[in-house]
């Protein structure tokens, strides 16, 4: 199985180790930055890519439970800056991207 997916504003990942699925949907523009975690499930993290509009994918990802969320905009926060509702879930997703990258770098040399 594929262990990333990606569309324009959201990456979805696969930790084998763990046998979990996390996505995360990040919006950057000069305004400022929004980031949401979420753990998904592997039925969603199946159906993630299969939808012509992005847009749907992000709707589908928002149906799981998030896990943290970070917003700092110019025009201000909609909430806490910063609200981590399941740390350990938050922290699980942190890893499994840490992994994936130095396995990426790995291959690259």
């Amino acid at each position: 199985m594929k262990n990333e997916k990606k569309g324009n504003n959201w990456t979805a990942y696969f930790d084998p180790e763990t046998n979990r699925y996390f996505a995360e949907i990040m919006y950057t523009s000069r305004e400022g930055r929004e980031q949401y975690d979420y753990e998904i499930t592997r039925e969603i993290y199946g159906r993630l890519g299969t939808f012509a509009d992005d847009v749907e994918n992000e709707r589908l990802i928002k149906t799981a439970k998030m896990t943290y969320s970070f917003e700092n905009t110019m025009y201000g926060t909609l909430g806490p800056e910063r609200t981590v509702w399941d740390e350990e879930a938050s922290e699980a997703m942190n890893n499994a991207v840490k992994k994936r990258r130095k396995k990426e770098k790995r291959n690259k040399t």
